[in-house]
């Protein structure tokens, strides 16, 4: 059981994205998608599978400005907690960031220990120019309300931590 593989996701992918996604959903502990918009990102997803090919993770880079990516949607089926499956997720969302030439990644997560030994650090609200706050404030993606920390997506950020992780 200890054997994985991270690899970028495939389109054959999405539907074993969305079915290891929903019990977090049903559990509160990650916001649903809609199938249409995970295909829609399915470039970002990198996904860990054992060697029997099933999924056994994933997470998601988005990017939100010059150098300013979010970590999303990573995801550790329970069977593999504890085996590195989401530290080597996230070294491939890392490494996916520096190509891309992200050198800060934001997240919102439950899994402040997890984050924290991985070089993520709490956030205050100020974490960008107001040149560039006033760029991100027109996005309409959610993620991207969740890291200026505006009062609409406060519902879906009760009990998180926002973190930073400079690259």
């Amino acid at each position: 059981m200890s054997e994985f593989t991270v690899r970028p996701a495939r389109t054959k992918d999405v539907r074993g994205i969305q079915a290891i996604l929903e019990p977090f959903v049903q559990r509160r502990i990650l916001l649903g998608k809609d199938l249409v918009v995970l295909y829609e990102a399915t470039q970002q997803f990198v996904v860990a599978e054992d060697t029997d090919g099933n999924l056994v993770g994933c997470g998601a880079l988005h990017v939100m400005w010059e150098d300013l990516g979010e970590i999303r949607t990573l995801i550790v089926v329970d069977e593999w907690l504890h085996h590195g499956v989401g530290r080597a997720i996230v070294e491939a969302l890392e490494d996916n960031a520096r190509t891309l030439g992200i050198s800060r990644l934001f997240c919102l997560t439950f899994e402040v220990d997890f984050f924290t030994r991985r070089g993520f650090e709490p956030i205050g609200e100020q974490v960008v120019d107001p040149d560039v706050y006033s760029q991100l404030i027109r996005s309409p993606d959610e993620g991207v309300a969740e890291f200026l920390d505006l009062a609409h997506v406060k519902p879906n950020t009760l009990g998180n931590t926002r973190m930073l992780k400079q690259l």
